[in-house]
């Protein structure tokens, strides 16, 4: 039950750990559904950067004296399913590729928001180390974000020109 921010916040680092959790599951799968090599390096990258992302919360973690918990984080879930019906339902193509980046975009800006209201948390409670692990975080999903948006720059017109 909430009853304080520091419930809310360690709440939210459960959430998040969950996310990262599953985006380690997904981002193979999104390397092998893409056929564009900039886009499956990327996700490659990204899952290299995830891994190191849950060594934060798991630092944090051990911080507060908490761990990781069983809460499953609904929200990535959702994304994760979106992404995998894209690889169900279309053959590889700059066409699929586009919706892949959407795909992980959705999840970048899903990270995006919780990360920078974990961070925030983290200032308002004066742990002042924790919100420097998150906004380390935040800084390479934006990052990560800002590549993927590259790479529709190219991949979304040849999806339109293989019509």
């Amino acid at each position: 039950m909430l009853k304080s921010l520091t419930d809310l916040y360690e709440e939210q680092l459960q959430d998040m750990y969950s996310a990262e959790k599953q985006l380690t599951e997904a981002l193979p799968k999104l390397a092998e559904g893409a056929s564009n090599a900039d886009l499956k390096k990327a996700f490659r990258s990204h899952l290299q950067q995830t891994r190191a992302q849950m060594a934060r919360i798991e630092q944090i973690f051990k911080m507060r004296d908490m761990g990781p918990g069983r809460k499953k984080c609904k929200g990535m879930k959702g994304l994760v399913e979106e992404g995998a019906e894209v690889l169900e339902e279309s053959n590889k193509s700059a066409a699929r590729d586009a919706a892949l980046i959407l795909a992980a975009q959705k999840a970048e800006h899903y990270e995006i928001a919780t990360y920078g209201a974990l961070r925030t948390y983290a200032e308002l409670l004066g742990e002042t180390e924790q919100a420097r692990l998150l906004q380390t975080s935040l800084n390479e999903e934006s990052e990560t974000n800002e590549l993927l948006n590259q790479l529709a720059r190219t991949i979304n017109p040849k999806a339109e020109s293989s019509r």
